[in-house]
């Protein structure tokens, strides 16, 4: 009698994911370009159900989007500043109201909600400190209930990477 073999699964939701799921998860991190069938070469699959996998992973939210990461210098925006916000009044409505108005921000690429002495940590990419204080003091500081303010500016960039490893 021939014995079963198990894979390796790992919870998300309901969803079940194997073996074959995560690689081809740790591909497209590495490469979201990749096709499928440089995927179904690596992983030793067909392409039909590395594409079906793919479509499944998508549908399910695993995966949110596809992304192109920039060297903000490049694009003019060399200036990242780590915002640690706390906001005057905590009830519901003045998170989300606050939440709203921080979406539309376009210099703030990442919110945190944290916990803490600050409740919010935003960071903000902008092309130079000029800019960066015409943000601050022209359109973050004037948000309904901000309370305080700490700006961190990042002197170097050490790690940055949005693979996760499992």
């Amino acid at each position: 009698m021939k014995k079963a073999v198990q894979t390796e699964q790992m919870p998300v939701g309901l969803l079940q994911l194997d073996n074959n799921d995560l690689a081809i998860l740790r591909l497209l991190q590495e490469n979201a370009r990749i096709t499928v069938r440089e995927i179904a070469e690596k992983i030793h699959l067909s392409t039909t159900p590395v594409h079906e996998r793919i479509k499944r992973l998508e549908q399910t939210g695993v995966i949110k989007q596809y992304a192109t990461l920039l060297d903000h210098a490049k694009v003019k925006k060399g200036l990242m500043v780590i915002c640690y916000v706390s906001l005057k009044e905590h009830s519901k409505n003045a998170g989300v109201k606050f939440i709203k108005t921080i979406n539309a921000l376009n210099e703030v690429v990442e919110c945190y909600n944290i916990s803490g002495e600050f409740d919010f940590m935003l960071k903000v990419v902008e092309e130079n400190m000029d800019s960066y204080y015409d943000f601050h003091v022209n359109r973050l500081s004037q948000i309904e209930n901000i309370g305080n303010v700490q700006s961190v500016f990042v002197m170097g960039v050490i790690k940055q990477t949005h693979q996760l490893v499992w």
